[in-house]
């Protein structure tokens, strides 16, 4: 079982603690996740140093205002480590508006360039945005993973342009009934799951950090919510992982 998205940087435990408990549970593989440089060079080294983890490289749309968007030839040299897998998370956040929505989306063009150029994925972070993410990446050809995925009205593109959908803990919620739903649509080979830890601690570990282990509990929502088998769901979306990421 892979957990796709997790910034392993952000939490309390060591990532080797937090991979141990992982593996306990059935989840051999994680991909980790900078949101800074500097947080991107944390992520290059976990994954270097630690079996079965990979890392997606980005500055976050928070980060727009400030000086990260500057240093765009560093995170294109990190990119080109061999544990690189993808490109962000990065899109528009127009809910927090934590940075200016015209830096975030010049931000977010350069993320989309930056794949383009080196043929890798991209992670989308969108909260409140929809339409703006679905105009800006109607233009790119590579693959797009949708992260976290919480916004039923972006569905219909994402189905027609065979975007991936990755569904975290927030889709075991009690009133996640949209979610689900949602993720019921999802063709099986465009399904992915993930904890986004430490943040969204599915409802059995609600009100606790989130980790890598706790990917489980969101496949078990999703196999529900689908009618298939856990196990069998989960070999499914290691399948999706694989090609998503490119990881084999």
């Amino acid at each position: 079982m892979i957990d796709t998205h997790a910034h392993l940087d952000a939490c309390a435990d060591p990532p080797a603690v937090l991979l141990a408990r992982a593996c306990e549970a059935g989840v051999d593989r994680v991909i980790t996740v900078g949101t800074t440089i500097d947080s991107c060079r944390d992520a290059l080294e976990t994954a270097a140093q630690e079996e079965g983890v990979f890392a997606t490289l980005g500055v976050h749309p928070h980060e727009a205002g400030g000086g990260e968007p500057g240093r765009m030839d560093e995170l294109r040299e990190l990119l080109g480590h061999e544990r690189a897998v993808a490109v962000g998370e990065t899109g528009l956040d127009f809910f927090r508006d934590y940075a200016p929505r015209a830096a975030q989306l010049r931000l977010f063009e350069q993320h989309l360039e930056l794949a383009s150029e080196l043929r890798k994925p991209v992670v989308i972070h969108t909260r409140d945005s929809d339409e703006e993410v679905a105009s800006t990446l109607a233009g790119f050809a590579g693959a797009v993973v949708l992260h976290c995925f919480s916004s039923p009205g972006l569905l219909p593109v994402a189905l027609e342009r065979r975007y991936y959908v990755s569904f975290a803990g927030n889709v075991t919620f009690p009133k996640a009934d949209d979610l689900r739903a949602a993720a019921v649509q999802v063709p099986p080979d465009r399904l992915l799951a993930e904890t986004d830890s430490p943040y969204l601690a599915p409802q059995p570990r609600r009100g606790r950090p989130n980790e890598p282990a706790n990917v489980v509990h969101t496949v078990a929502a999703l196999a529900a919510a689908r009618g298939e088998d856990p196990a069998e769901l989960a070999v499914q979306i290691d399948r999706n992982a694989d090609a998503a990421f490119s990881l084999r």
